[in-house]
This record gives structure tokens, sequence and C-alpha cells, in this order.
């Protein structure tokens, strides 16, 4: 309780949007501050300089400029003199926009784009769409195997969550290494892919009649991580994906024999599509996957593949 006399005002909740690399590193590229908690009749206050000078607040927000560490003062107060406690909290606030990663396209058993030059507890991302859905990567390459992308756009995201300008590396040019796969349509001769590690972007189109059958390969030692629809395009919003472990995908359609299977289109975008699958079935060995569409419409799609240590 206060002194005698003196009236006790209830204190503001002070917050902002912290964009760092996790929720709470106090790093954010929004200098935007929320003012929650106030009541009828109490006004509120903010201050940079640790009380020196106070700025009256509006609304239930303000805004700070100026990169650097922040640290805010608010206080809400009414007619008579009465001020409450003084809230405190502090912050980075960095609003620079980072440079554009270094991206290289490199030749391999499967080609692939390499970045380079990021900063310090950065990230990165990539678009296969034109920049209208960003994927966030995964180490520092992608391979690449299909017939549809035409090229790639990335990105880094600094440690605050600023996106740096996109760089385009394009996929079907003469520096494209041979990148292009036409995938099998036949279920026991499916398209064989070389052996990677970490990322791939297998793409591709399909249309009745014209499956995708791909075939890939688990190292010892190593597990399948994930795997994520990202680009999905057709008039037809419904298309069919199925994997099996096996060098060929001799399931037809007995969902039993499949490791997993689903009806995929747009609500399904960097949704993980083997969830709920146990780690410990995902092991070494070969795996074949099924892309198709029953309709007419062609159905252009990219789902990302991750293999990494168990």
């Amino acid at each position: 309780m206060g002194p005698p006399g003196k009236v006790v005002l209830p204190k503001p909740v002070l917050s902002f949007n912290d964009t760092g690399v996790s929720v709470s590193d106090g790093l954010t590229f929004n200098g935007k501050w929320s003012v929650a908690s106030l009541f009828d009749g109490l006004g509120w206050e903010w201050s940079v300089d640790q009380g020196r000078t106070w700025i009256r607040g509006e609304g239930d927000s303000f805004v700070v400029a100026g990169d650097g560490t922040k640290l805010i003062w608010a206080r809400t107060f009414d007619g008579k003199g009465n001020f409450s406690e003084i809230v405190m909290v502090s912050c980075t606030l960095d609003t620079t926009v980072p440079m554009q990663p270094q991206v290289s396209l490199i030749a391999g058993a499967l080609p692939a784009i390499q970045i380079q030059s990021l900063e310090p507890m950065a990230s990165w991302e990539y678009s296969v769409d034109e920049q209208r859905t960003w994927v966030r990567g995964s180490g520092l390459s992608v391979s690449l195997a299909g017939n549809l992308v035409r090229r790639i756009w990335s990105r880094q995201i600094d440690a605050a969550g600023n996106a740096s300008q996109a760089v385009a590396t394009v996929l079907d040019g003469p520096d494209a290494f041979n990148s292009w796969v036409e995938a099998s349509n036949d279920p026991m001769g499916p398209t064989v892919l070389p052996r990677w590690e970490g990322t791939l972007l297998l793409h591709g189109e399909v249309t009745r009649g014209d499956a995708d059958f791909v075939r890939f390969d688990v190292p010892p030692g190593y597990s399948l991580r994930s795997m994520r629809l990202v680009y999905y395009d057709s008039p037809d919003p419904i298309a069919f994906y199925a994997l099996q472990q096996a060098p060929v995908f001799d399931a037809g359609t007995n969902v039993q024999r499949m490791l997993s299977w689903k009806h995929l289109g747009p609500p399904d975008l960097l949704a993980e599509l083997l969830g709920g699958i146990a780690a410990t079935a995902r092991g070494e060995g070969a795996y074949t996957l099924w892309v198709q569409q029953t309709g007419t419409d062609r159905t252009a799609y990219a789902i990302e593949i991750a293999i990494g240590l168990q």
C-alpha cells in the first residue's frame, strides 16, 4: 500500500511484438508498443529516457523510433496528481534490412542451390511461386529434381526478423546443370533419384493418365525427417499423394500398405504430410512416392523432402 492519503493507481500492461529468433530475446523490428489494462478516467504516459521526459499517450499504443537498445517506462495518472507505479520493459529495436544472401547453383548428382553470407543468427527462406509463399530453409542448401519450377527466390531473415530483398536463381538456363527430371508414370518402374542429405525440392505436373512415381533411398543411420507440400496450383483443389516403403509402388489402392497417403490441396500448404508417423517408422531403405490427379486439369506441385541423421 502507498503512504496514508496517497492514491495508488492500477499499473498499465506494457508489451511489444518480439520478432527475434526466440519470443523472449527482446529483439524486434517493430517499434510499436501496446498499452493494456487501462481504466476509464485514467490517462497514461511513456518515457524513453528513464523518466526525465514523459509523453502523453493516446489510444492504446505508441511507436518508438531509432535502432538500438530501448528501456521503455510507462505509467497511468489521474487528474489529481496521482500516478501508478512505473512499468519498465526493455528491448532492442532493429529495423535495418539485411543484405541479400549469396546464392549459387551448384552441380552434383542432384543440382542444388547453396546459401552463403548470412548474418549471425540469421535464417533464410525460399519461394517457388514468385514470392507469394515463403518456405523456411533448412541447412544451407536445397537439392532440386523436377520439371516445373523455372526459378527459385531466396532471401535472408536477420535475427530481428527483417527480410532482405529476394535473389532469383534460374533453373532452366544454361547454368542449370541438367536439373530437369520427368517423373515416371509407371508404379513398377519409378524414377530413381540419386541419394542426397538434407532437403530436396521435388516438383512437377500431373493430370489424368500422367501420374508421377519417384523412388528415393534413405541411407543407413538416417531417417525421413519430413515431407511438406510447398506449392500447389490447379483449378482442381484436390490431388492425391501416397508414400510406400518399397523400391516400387505395388500397393495399388490398398492404403494399409502405404506409409502415408492424403488427398492433397491448397489447405495442406506447408503442413507436415508425415504427421502422426513415428520416427522409428521412417528409417533407412527405399521409398516410392506417388502423386496423381484423377481430373483433367493439370496440377502443378512441389514437395519438400528432408532426410537427416537419426
